[in-house]
């Protein structure tokens, strides 16, 4: 399979898009600008607002004016923009050529992966403005260095190694350091934290001991305010924005050199008008042997605007003894509203079909699968009673989630993180105080708040990485190493992303 740089089969379909696109460049900026006028909360508070109310009212009829003055010129770019997009394929492609071959994989050695899963809410900045967010480019340039970080210092995560359990669903606590002297535990979720007498004389300030709700179920989860300096695979979500995608590809390419952006078939589809598209954006530091895209056809609402859907890729890893080793990974975004549980269910049934066609149509003869998993925005979560038609899916039986219960649903309060809203330091959801003001709690089918949910809940886990246990005939088999949930991005998403190390080695005898 050829992997191109341009989405376009030759450069004068390239050049029509790139004139249709400056054509609709005027109204484009014109209503951008026009939604960017309303401040968020962020901006208020901090009192920089560029004008008062009369000045936002004269820029907002500039704006509109200007939208008014060129709609010839978008209804000219349009009709150039639709063909175009008729004969462009659904993704573009970076491949970083490199000398170096891969290493020889001794099957008999583990090795570990890490996946990192994230919504950037990266839409153009009016846009961004319906999320509380703006200032789309400074938010996509600071997400792109910190996805490609420097090695962590001792002090990368809130929950220094050595210093916690997390509970059995992977919820973790880190409070504020008690006075001296003062004992007792304190409760939120499923975990309980205990720092007794003189003890917490010698808890490092902002740490605690965390004990499990049930001393049987630990799991190596983390809060941590860093991305992970190992990440080996970066798949983002509604990376909508041009500019946004460009500065990320630019600063990511220095670590991963094999990228898939510009996702998604815009134009007239089989599944409608798409204006924007998937938003889906994958970086990874291994070759990329296939790549696959699907649009779901039944996106509704304000969704159906979008190219939602699914992208896999196969990565090749290693060889060992003349076998190929190869991962595959799969990178979703499902429908947005509350009420449309039956759409999102409808579009896992259909990403695990595709899933499953683009393996038997990829793996050759003797490959020897490292990994299948299954990662992005479900935007359903374990632990919200409007949620429970998407809790059961068929999908958890195939791929399993490190942070929840084998039988799902967990019950509310077990589930951890998801959905800051709106946006707040990193630091504030260390405490549980900052959690409760700060992360969405457990809702109702109609999207609004569960009146029943209680004070014990800990927050909507919308972001998933799940992996597919190795099959029989396999010679390797996965363990989970560690699952974090990072607070970097807490004032520039209204997520938080999740990383998974999984390690990868021999199958016991």
């Amino acid at each position: 399979m050829v992997l191109r740089e341009s989405p376009f089969p030759s450069r004068a379909l390239a050049a029509l898009d790139g004139l249709a696109q400056g054509l609709l460049c005027p109204g484009f900026w014109a209503l951008n600008r026009l939604l960017d006028l309303q401040p968020t909360t962020a901006e208020r508070a901090r009192g920089r607002r560029c004008c008062g109310c009369t000045g936002r009212a004269l820029a907002g009829l500039a704006c509109a004016a200007l939208l008014l003055l060129s709609l010839p010129l978008t209804a000219l770019g349009l009709l150039l923009w639709l063909p175009a997009q008729a004969a462009r394929r659904p993704f573009a492609c970076h491949q970083a050529v490199t000398a170096a071959a891969l290493p020889p994989w001794d099957l008999q050695q583990r090795r570990s992966f890490t996946f990192v899963t994230a919504n950037l809410c990266l839409l153009p900045s009016g846009l961004a403005k319906f999320s509380n967010l703006g200032q789309t480019l400074q938010r996509a340039a600071y997400a792109a260095r910190q996805l490609a970080p420097e090695p962590p210092s001792a002090h990368a995560s809130l929950i220094p190694p050595g210093h916690g359990e997390a509970g059995g669903y992977g919820g973790t606590l880190c409070g504020p350091p008690r006075p001296h002297g003062e004992g007792g535990p304190r409760h939120y979720g499923s975990v309980a934290v205990e720092v007794e007498g003189d003890a917490a004389e010698h808890t490092p300030a902002g740490t605690a001991k965390l004990l499990p709700a049930d001393a049987s179920q630990r799991f190596p989860a983390d809060l941590s305010e860093r991305f992970p300096a190992d990440a080996d695979f970066l798949c983002l979500q509604e990376v909508f924005d041009a500019g946004a995608a460009a500065r990320l590809r630019q600063q990511l390419a220095k670590s991963f050199p094999h990228i898939v952006y510009d996702v998604g078939a815009r134009g007239l589809q089989g599944c409608g008008l798409k204006l924007f598209g998937s938003g889906l954006f994958l970086a990874s530091r291994y070759p990329l042997l296939a790549v696959q895209y699907h649009c779901y056809p039944n996106g509704a609402r304000e969704d159906a605007l979008s190219a939602k859907g699914l992208l896999s890729v196969q990565v090749l890893l290693a060889c060992a003894q003349g076998q190929r080793v190869v991962g595959y990974l799969s990178c979703t975004h499902l429908q947005a509203p509350a009420p449309d549980a039956a759409i999102r269910s409808e579009q896992l049934r259909l990403g695990l079909h595709w899933v499953q066609l683009f393996q038997d149509a990829h793996e050759e003869p003797g490959d020897i699968v490292a990994f299948d998993v299954f990662c992005g925005d479900l935007n359903f979560d374990n632990c919200s009673r409007g949620d429970e038609p998407n809790q059961s899916h068929e999908i958890f039986k195939l791929y399993r989630d490190p942070c929840r219960d084998p039988v799902p649903p967990n019950p509310p309060g077990a589930g951890p993180w998801g959905l800051p809203s709106p946006p707040c330091p990193p630091r504030t959801l260390s405490q549980p105080g900052g959690r409760q003001q700060f992360l969405a709690g457990p809702i109702l089918s109609s999207g609004q708040l569960d009146p029943e949910a209680g004070d014990a809940w800990q927050g909507r886990r919308v972001d998933y990485v799940l992996y597919r246990p190795h099959r029989d005939n396999q010679p390797l088999r996965e363990e989970v190493e560690r699952i974090s949930f990072i607070t970097q991005l807490a004032s520039r998403s209204d997520h938080l992303p999740v990383a998974l190390r999984l390690a990868v080695g021999p199958r016991a005898p």
